[in-house]
Order: structure tokens, then C-alpha cells, then sequence
């Protein structure tokens, strides 16, 4: 698994945007900037549709004042459920969408899990980080538990530390 101070992982993410393919590289999300990124199970399921998306994009602005370029959700899904989630849930510019189809990134975050059990297959883990200039700066990694914890990846977690690193640097 990687840990604060490490490189995040260089893939290429398969999306659409305007009905066509786009690679988008983890260079363009992460480098020269900060960024905030949640990962979660996936698209339209209970936590992630009404709790923890909805979070980020309630305080989206609260989270760039504190010094962050941009906010972004991942998830093992392909580009078109990442999209039409995004639609459902009314998701603009605030949030953008990161479909990790394959769950390369996932697996190289050392963040890919088996939940066969549930019938989803491999997914990400439920995590948040902060990334500056592609450096992992700050992560929030779920306890490893049954179920589907959500206890530190929330928004309220990360805008804490966010407000709290931007005091110590003032």
C-alpha cells in the first residue's frame, strides 16, 4: 500500500467526455497542483450516492479555500457509469470523475479489494488523500473491517486536516 511522501501511481484513465474516448494521465489530475481525491466502492451504491459524493460536493468550496486546486472521485467503474452517476447526482465542475475501469490505479495504490461476496468483484477500498504535485501529501484510509466502513474518508475528516496544515503553514 502507498503511504504519504510516496508517488502516485502513473496510468491512464479511459474516459469519455462529449461522446468520444479520452486518456486522461495521472500526470494531468495530480502534477503541478493539490488536489483531493476520494476513492470509494462504487457508483450508485447506498454510502457512496448518499453520503460521502454528496459530502464533497456540499463543501466543495470550503475545500478550495483551503488551498486545493481540485476535487476528484474515483471508483472502479467504467467511464459511462462514472458519467451517468455524475448526471444523477447532479455533479458539475465541483467534483470531477475519475473511472478507474480496470482498477489499475486501485491495485497500484495497493487499495484493490475482493468483494465477490457482495458480487461487485475487485474494488477500491474506501479512502480519501490530498496530493500535491503528484506526491501523496495526506491519507485517509478506512480501518479494515467487515462491511463498508466510513469513518475517516468523509469530507469533514479531510477539510479538518486541510484547515489545519493551511494554519501550520501560515
Amino acid at each position: 500500500m502507498l503511504k504519504e511522501g510516496d508517488k502516485v501511481p502513473g496510468v491512464t484513465f479511459r474516459t469519455r467526455e462529449d461522446g468520444n474516448w479520452k486518456a486522461v494521465t495521472t500526470d494531468e489530475i495530480f502534477g503541478n497542483k493539490r488536489v483531493v481525491v476520494f476513492s470509494l466502492p462504487g457508483a450508485f451504491t447506498p454510502t457512496c450516492s448518499s453520503t460521502h459524493l454528496p459530502g464533497f460536493l456540499e463543501k466543495n468550496a470550503e475545500v478550495r479555500a483551503q488551498g486545493v486546486d481540485d476535487i476528484y472521485c474515483l471508483s472502479v467503474n467504467d467511464s459511462f457509469v462514472m458519467n451517468a452517476w455524475a448526471k444523477e447526482q447532479g455533479v458539475d465542475d465541483e467534483v470531477k470523475m475519475i473511472p478507474d475501469g480496470n482498477g489499475e490505479f486501485s491495485d497500484k495504490m495497493g487499495q484493490l479489494v475482493d468483494k465477490a461476496d457482495l458480487g461487485f468483484g475487485k474494488r477500491s477500498w474506501r479512502y480519501a488523500m490530498v496530493v500535491n504535485d503528484g506526491t501523496i501529501e495526506k491519507m485517509f484510509v478506512e480501518p479494515e473491517k467487515p462491511g463498508d466502513p466510513f469513518e475517516v474518508s468523509d469530507v469533514d475528516t479531510v477539510l479538518g486536516y486541510l484547515k489545519e496544515a493551511k494554519e501550520k503553514a501560515a
